[in-house]
């Protein structure tokens, strides 16, 4: 009665302290349980009061209470439920006292309690301010919070470290919420914080990084899939982002916790490691370039590097470890691409040039290196610390000394380095008087900007520097082609940026070319190519590549009078100008003297010999390749320099004629058609700026004044077709390496312009003369323009994805030829891109609409993979996007071509239009019976009544193409099923109390579970028509056979998550009865009937092989092989079939149902070998083996009673 008078928090705090002194003289005995009774009731009233509750917890743990699992319970409960109510210092000490008594149990609650309640403060505090700013609205200081979370996080790992119990269940608590992607309050930056705080642990530091590693890469995943799906998006809200997560980390950090840093450079340098670009085949790495288009290991490799940067950025502690471990890696992988360390490298020195000369003793050793690492590597390391150079003169002295031991050095890697360290430092120490970047139109990127400090007295240091560099590289000119053929192609970039050089530069080059040019006007042909080629014995080899020579030359020399001459034209010199007229007569003697010169004057004619199994055939071709090389350089020099004149243009043609006809000889020569041709032109030395030129004067000039001169142009259909072929090439390099080969090649800027200009020529081409026009009266054998320009603007549109947004609304403006700069109102992404589609929609349209016999179905698919291509772009909720899909819709259903390519690309832009809208599973059951109307039944006796849903489905189509589609979508589909049904396994698998059991835990899951039954449900209608199908053995069989084992491991996935349902709640829904009965009476046994016919068809097929092969020996193995290889699926399916029955069989008893009513266990599947049949087979084999033996001329009597015998036994064992 005592306790009930107490009405005030102050006589409880009496009462609890009278206890605590009786308690020091109570004996153990009956009074004592008394006592704890009365303890344990104050501990629950006090705690309502919450201030104290530090104290009395404090009491519990010194004096040992003990408590039972649910006054424990109780207890955690409560002080948990009192964070809310605290003042933000008085958390820690009250976290501490409570892990430590966690000792005693509920460690996971504990867990679970902190890391929730530091989520929810997060987010709090993030809305706070990302509202309105109104300040006094915002309840707790962002560093105060953080202080108090990094102290919090201190406990707990001090706490971990005295109890590895609780790192074991934070591990497993944290590991089950990132399987199920649970990215809303158990994995949140507060317990990101926790984990990689828990790495300096070293029992759980390997953990630790394997979990958030996978965690990462699966938030990814699942990213990557809801973008992909209306069905997923519809079902699943939106998803925090991990990256998103874990840099925010990094920015917490400042906030001196340095407990967290080491772990997130750890994390940052294991997800580069991990998820960067792999070598492939070809000793290429994968393309890691910006886009829509990363996979979720790119997008890991790059969250990666922002980690390493931003941590970079903000402590200054760790900045040298950083570097170090980049450039370890930079020096000791040679072999495996690292180009995401080298833009990790650049990113940090762009940062911080000046702070990183501190730790200039690392780069500069790894000059030292620099002899031993491929040439990619030497280009990439000295491209990213070109700004150090700037600011550090001993750093630049070291990389000199490097450079001039790797010029004379005995491999050739390091020699050809040595020359782009040269060509490098050429580029970027400017000569006082240079022209600025704006005048010759070459951008310095980012890092020069924020490091260009160049005084006067800097420009004329320059200038002796650059001076020495030049004498050092002119010693190259006398090494193998390999390292002369790397100083032409840099030469260019050098006088771009240093254009005070162009008199070294150019005298350099004029003295080349003079030892292999005829100064004769009259000899002929004008160049010596005996001297560009060195014989060593039988070797032959190049010595000089002439075609680069030349084309160094005329690059320059144009760029050079057209930006430098006519500011200079005052002050130049007299002795200047004369070897500019010098090498302008030069190619002028060479372009006129090329032309007079038949292939006969280079010993090439047709009676040459090409092959390269002799040292003549080698050196012809050698030569004939300095030739065509030639005439591409004299091509583009004189249409630079022709201003519109028609005498130019007919020698161009000229030159042309020459080029093709060494071309045609070699592709006769080499018996390979166009083969030879295509890998002549990945050695095309016409640059991208001169293409697109030349593609808009060819198409689009309409000027009066050009009309005859282009003319003449225009009259070779084979020159317009080369132009349009080299675009195409350029494209294709860029797409295969991200630049092109020569001027501007490697400036991004550039390079899109041209792009954008060529597309524009290419669309107006194609738009005007459609190729039905223009092969009407073709005459000439090969491809006619308009269907290459389709194929240039195929290659071009399939590079979007790789383009920033600004970048593809500038590209989509550039094509709108309509498009002023006036208009009011601009039109957005998807406004263009529909203005596009149309365009194409009608091509297509017209040569569907054409007779059979003119169907182009090359140009067909062409024109769908250009739709495919910019229906990427539209907008999934805007009218031009479902206009797309049901004209796409309607062309399927309405047309029936029996192309093969074009019904799979047609089929797959379908389902690509429709999984953005909603699932698909509709559109793949009435394609299923489509095909099964066209191919028939597995059974010969029925009929099959034909549905039409599809025009398109034909008999031709139906199998393998039409098939295969359908199977690869609804394999997709099965997937996005099996992601869901994981996260639901997810979400029950979390305990509950028994009260919430049964009315909230199925609840929120409904939806989900209605959508993932009905998914399963139209798919197993899709798979009753196709098992059903008389299917060709194959790949769709093959397929058909993997998918079905795929049904039914989700199926039992589905039915296991019923059995935790029914543990909690009891009961299964209808519905899910109701897919139960379907997969019973419509797809097991049909799947059994199915194999049965594989079986039987694959017997057929191995007697046929046997019996009608006139190499037995051979044959019979070769095609038991095959079905070996084609029939593996089938075990697999029986047994998910197997488990999918007896998990039924467990959920049948769990949930009171009898869900086996509608399965029919099979009886085939006994496997049993019987001793007496065996016995019974292996007497029948010795008698006919003796019956075979006794009289050779029933031998081929003998033979059909075994094939039938074969027959039967293979329908017994079916």
């Amino acid at each position: 009665m005592g306790l009930l008078l107490l009405r005030n928090h102050s006589s409880y705090l009496l009462m609890w302290s009278c206890l605590c002194l009786l308690e020091q003289n109570i004996f153990f005995g009956s009074l004592q349980s008394i006592w704890l009774k009365v303890a344990w009731h104050l501990v629950v009233v006090l705690l309502i009061f919450g201030r104290e509750a530090l104290a009395f917890i404090e009491s519990l743990i010194h004096r040992d209470v003990p408590l039972t699992a649910e006054e424990m319970e109780v207890v955690v409960e409560k002080v948990l439920s009192m964070f809310s109510k605290l003042n933000l210092q008085e958390i820690p000490p009250l976290v501490y006292q409570l892990l430590v008594l966690s000792s005693k149990g509920c460690r996971k609650r504990v867990l679970e309690g902190i890391i929730a309640f530091f989520s929810n403060l997060d987010k709090q505090h993030s809305e706070e301010q990302s509202g309105d700013e109104l300040l006094d609205l915002v309840t707790v200081p962002s560093g105060e919070l953080r202080h108090v979370e990094g102290t919090v996080i201190l406990h707990i790992v001090f706490a971990i470290k005295l109890d590895y119990e609780l790192g074991r269940e934070l591990l497993k608590h944290l590991k089950v919420a990132g399987q199920q992607g649970d990215f809303s309050s158990n994995i949140c930056p507060f317990s990101i914080a926790l984990l990689l705080s828990v790495t300096r642990i070293q029992r759980f530091e390997e953990q630790v990084f394997d979990l958030l590693k996978s965690s990462v890469i699966k938030n990814f995943k699942d990213l990557q899939l809801l973008q992909g799906s209306k069905f997923l998006q519809t079902l699943v809200p939106h998803r925090c982002c991990v990256s998103t997560m874990i840099l925010e980390v990094v920015k917490n950090s400042v906030h001196s916790w340095d407990h967290v840093t080491q772990g997130l450079v750890e994390l940052g340098f294991i997800l580069m490691d991990s998820y960067g670009p792999k070598k492939i085949l070809d000793g290429k790495a994968i393309d890691t370039s910006s886009g829509l288009s990363r996979v979720p290991n790119q997008h890991a490799c790059k969250l990666g590097a922002n980690i390493l940067l931003e941590t970079f950025k903000i402590h200054e502690m760790i900045r040298q470890e950083i570097l170090e471990q980049v450039l370890n890696r930079v020096v000791t992988r040679a072999s495996s691409p690292i180009s995401h360390f080298l833009d990790l490298l650049s990113d940090i020195i762009v940062h911080s040039p000046l702070v990183l000369q501190s730790c200039s003793s690392k780069i500069t050793e790894s000059f030292d290196y620099l002899s031993f690492l491929p040439l990619q590597t030497v280009q990439g390391l000295l491209k990213a610390v070109q700004p150090l150079l700037k600011v550090s003169m001993s750093m630049r002295d070291s990389l000199i000394l490097v450079l001039r031991k790797a010029m004379f050095a005995s491999q050739l890697d390091a020699r050809k380095s040595a020359v782009a360290g040269f060509l490098l430092l050429l580029k970027n120490f400017k000569v006082l008087g240079s022209l600025s970047s704006s005048q010759c139109s070459q951008s310095i990127g980012v890092s020069q900007v924020h490091v260009d400090v160049h005084s006067r007295y800097n420009s004329v240091a320059n200038e002796t520097f650059c001076l020495e560099i030049m004498d050092s590289l002119r010693r190259c000119l006398g090494q193998q082609a390999d390292v002369r053929l790397m100083l032409y192609e840099g030469f260019y970039d050098v006088l771009r940026r240093n254009s005070q050089l162009a008199n070294s530069i150019m005298q350099t080059l004029l003295s080349q070319l003079k030892q292999f040019y005829e100064p004769e006007r009259d000899v002929l042909p004008p160049l010596k190519l005996e001297a560009c080629i060195l014989t060593q014995g039988d070797q032959i080899s190049l010595q000089e590549p002439l075609d680069y020579l030349l084309c160094c030359i005329q690059h320059c020399l144009v760029w050079y009078k057209s930006r430098v001459m006519p500011l200079q034209q005052e002050e130049e010199e007299e002795e200047e100008e004369g070897f500019y007229q010098d090498l302008d007569d030069m190619l002028d003697s060479i372009t006129s003297r090329m032309i007079k010169s038949e292939l006969e004057d280079f010993e090439l004619d047709k009676s040459a010999d090409f092959s390269q199994s002799t040292s003549t055939g080698i050196k012809n071709n050698i030569c004939a390749s300095l030739v065509m090389g030639v005439c591409e350089v004299l091509i583009e020099y004189n249409f630079s320099i022709s201003n519109f004149s028609k005498n130019k243009f007919e020698e161009i043609l000229s030159l042309f004629l020459c080029y093709k006809k060494l071309a045609d000889i070699l592709n006769e020569k080499a018996g390979k058609g166009k083969t030879k041709m295509a890998n002549k032109t990945n050695d095309s030395f016409l640059s991208m700026k001169f293409v697109s030129d030349l593609l808009t004067a060819l198409f689009r000039d309409s000027t009066q004044s050009h009309e005859e001169s282009l003319s003449v142009l225009r009259s070779s259909s084979e020159f317009m077709r080369y132009a349009v072929s080299m675009a195409l090439h350029k494209v294709q390099q860029l797409k295969e390496t991200g630049h092109v080969s020569g001027p501007d090649g490697q400036n991004p800027e550039k390079v899109f312009q041209h792009l954008c200009d060529i597309t524009r020529v290419l669309l107006w081409r194609y738009t005007s003369i459609p190729t039905s026009v223009e092969e009407s009266g073709k005459k000439e054998r090969g491809k006619s323009i308009s269907l290459l320009c389709l194929e240039g603007l195929q290659k071009i549109l399939s590079l979007l994805p790789q383009f920033s947004q600004p970048q593809i609304h500038h590209f989509l403006r550039a094509l709108d030829a309509t498009d002023k700069e006036e208009e009011e109102v601009e039109a957005s992404v998807t406004q263009r891109s529909a203005f596009q589609i149309r365009q194409f929609q009608r091509a297509l349209l017209n040569i569907l609409s054409s007779q059979e016999e003119d169907f182009n179905s090359k140009e067909a698919f062409l024109l769908v993979t250009v739709l495919s291509s910019l229906s990427k772009l539209l907008e999934p909720s805007s009218p031009q996007f479902m206009q797309m899909l049901s004209w796409t819709s309607k062309i399927c259903k309405e047309n029936s071509w029996e192309d093969a390519s074009f019904c799979r690309g047609l089929m797959t832009l379908l389902f690509s239009l429709h999984v953005l809208c909603k699932s698909p599973v509709a559109l793949l059951r009435d394609l299923s019976q489509d095909v099964h109307g066209h191919l028939g039944d597995v059974d010969e006796d029925v009929e099959v009544e034909q549905t039409n849903h599809f025009a398109m489905v034909t008999l031709r189509t139906a199998a393998p193409t039409v098939c295969l589609v359908l199977l690869s979508q609804a394999e997709k589909v099965l997937e996005e099923v099996d992601w869901l049904i994981s996260k639901l396994k997810g979400q029950v698998s979390q305990e509950i109390t028994p009260e919430e059991a049964s009315s909230q835990t199925s609840l929120p899951n409904r939806p989900v579970e209605k959508a993932v039954i009905i998914q399963l449900g139209t798919l197993l209608t899709f798979f009753h028509e196709l098992v059903q199908t008389a299917l060709p053995s194959g790949s769709c069989v093959d397929t058909l056979l993997k998918d079905l084992c795929k049904m039914y491991t989700i199926l039992t996935a589905l039915v296991r998550y019923y059995l935790q349902v029914c543990q909690r709640s009891g009961g299964i829904p209808k519905n899910m009865e109701k897919l139960v009965k379907l997969s019973g009476s419509h797809l097991t046994p049909l799947c059994y009937s199915f194999i049965s016919y594989v079986q039987v068809s694959e017997s057929e097929s191995v007697s046929k092989c046997i019996f009608k092969s006139e190499r037995p020996p051979s044959f019979p193995g070769h095609c038991q092989a095959r079905v070996l290889r084609e029939t593996k699926p089938i075990p697999n399916l029986i047994f998910a079939i197997e488990q999918y029955e007896k998990f039924l069989i467990h959920l049948s008893k769990r949930s009171k149902v009898n869900l086996m009513q509608h399965i029919k266990l099979s009886t085939s599947r006994d496997f049993k070998i019987k001793g007496s049949i065996l016995d019974m087979v292996l007497r029948e084999d010795e008698e006919d083996e003796n019956d075979e033996g006794t009289s050779s001329e029933h031998e081929g009597q003998n033979k059909e009673p075994a094939k039938k015998k074969r027959k039967k036994e293979t329908k017994c064992l079916s």
